[in-house]
Formats: C-alpha cells, sequence, structure tokens
C-alpha cells in the first residue's frame, strides 16, 4: 500500500529515536506512529522524505529483526 503524507502532517508527528542510535552519529533511525501509519526516518537528515508503512508490516519487521 502506498501512503502519501503531506509534508505539514509529517512536521506535525511526534518522533522518537531509536534506543540503539548514539548520540555519535552513525546509523539512526526515528519512527512516529499514527493509527493506520508507522512512519521512518533518517534522524541525520530529516529533511528527506519518511518511509510510511501499515502497522502490521512494520510489528512484522520489528519481529524479524529482532532475532
Amino acid at each position: 500500500m502506498n501512503v502519501h503524507v503531506h509534508q505539514s502532517q509529517i512536521d506535525q508527528l511526534v518522533w522518537r529515536k531509536s534506543s540503539y542510535s548514539s548520540e555519535e552519529g552513525g546509523e539512526c533511525v526515528e519512527v512516529a506512529t499514527r493509527p493506520a501509519t508507522v512512519h521512518v526516518r533518517d534522524s541525520k537528515d530529516t529533511t528527506r522524505a519518511a518511509l510510511a508503512i501499515e502497522p502490521m508490516a512494520w510489528a512484522a519487521f520489528v519481529e524479524f529483526a529482532a532475532r
């Protein structure tokens, strides 16, 4: 499913940084959740487009990555 979200809606989201991210840079990811979508972006370059996916797809990814 393609989810189109207007930039003004992205700017209003509450972003949380991954607990695996450090203050030293590197691979940093931020996530913001809405009822129908999970938004993921690069915390080092927040001007780039965020990825918007369905919550069930995000849950499957997190479960897979935790293995």
